[in-house]
This record gives structure tokens, C-alpha cells and sequence, in this order.
């Protein structure tokens, strides 16, 4: 079980008035997490793997610290919970070596762009997140995380674009 680490730099404009990184911005980081992890890390050698396309169903997030700017980058672990026919599930801790800011999950839908619609999860695609699959330590019966069923998707609606 692997987890995909990005170092994300903190800019002085991701403060907001009280001082620390803004709730919007830790969504901002979570997005440079996992656009470095699908479409830099996954794609590897000549790889199709999600350039397709893919759209955010849904976003989770626990604050669990203020997070003041510094210099230094904080670390973002990013890890799949959960694969599915239609869908995957990404987990994310926001953290450096004194304190853990921010645990989410982001529910990924593949889509294609071109004909404007959701897609199964490819084989190449879940080759490659199966590398990074492990528990979801958030929900009971952890040691559950799934893999691709046989059968029907599950429907996600407000789906965006990333």
C-alpha cells in the first residue's frame, strides 16, 4: 500500500483576515494533490489513464488545526479508499512533522468529456489505483475497501469539472 506525497507550498495570499489559511484554500491544496497524483503520477509512460476526463461528485473535509503561512511546504498524502465500476474514492491528510491539519475524501467520477457523460473506471486506470488502495480509517469496517463490483453504478449528481 502506497500513499502519493506532494509537498504544496503555502502563498502568502491563501491567509485570510484571522491569519491562517483559509477553509477555500484547503481545497485548493487538495486539488494540486490530486491533479499531480492522476495526471502526473498515473498517466507514466504514455498511459490514457484519466485523460479523458474525470469530475468531483463530492468533497469531505475535517479541519483539525489552524494553519499559519510559513515558508517551509506542508505534506499531502493522498491515498484511494474505495474503487468502484463508476466511481473512486480519494483520502487526504493535510500535515508536516508537528501537526495534522486536514483529513477529506473527494469522490472521483470518470467522464467523458467528449460525449458529456460519466464512464466506468478503465482497467488501466484501476490497475494503477489499486496501487494506492488501502482501509478507509474513517468508516467502520475499515478493512473493507472495495474493489470493482460486478454490476450497476452508483448515480453521482452536482458533479464539477476538475
Amino acid at each position: 500500500m502506497a500513499r502519493h506525497i506532494y509537498p504544496c507550498p503555502l502563498r502568502w495570499s491563501d491567509m485570510d483576515a484571522f491569519g491562517h489559511v483559509n477553509n477555500v484554500t484547503f481545497l485548493r491544496y487538495l486539488e494540486e494533490a490530486r491533479v499531480d497524483f492522476m495526471w502526473r503520477l498515473a498517466p507514466g509512460n504514455g498511459s490514457n489513464a484519466f485523460t479523458g476526463g474525470v469530475v468531483v461528485a463530492r468533497h469531505e473535509i475535517d479541519y483539525l488545526k489552524p494553519l499559519v503561512h510559513r515558508h517551509s511546504p506542508v505534506t499531502i498524502e493522498t491515498w484511494v479508499t474505495e474503487i468502484k465500476a463508476a466511481y473512486l474514492t480519494l483520502r487526504y491528510e493535510i500535515k508536516d512533522e508537528d501537526a495534522l491539519y486536514v483529513r477529506a475524501a473527494t469522490r472521483i467520477v470518470p467522464y467523458d468529456l467528449d460525449q458529456g457523460r460519466p464512464r466506468r473506471v478503465s482497467p488501466e486506470e484501476e490497475k494503477f489505483l489499486t496501487e494506492y488502495l488501502e482501509p478507509d480509517p474513517v468508516k467502520k469496517g475499515a478493512g473493507k475497501a472495495s474493489a470493482k463490483p460486478a454490476g450497476g453504478a452508483e448515480r453521482s449528481e452536482g458533479a464539477v469539472a476538475v
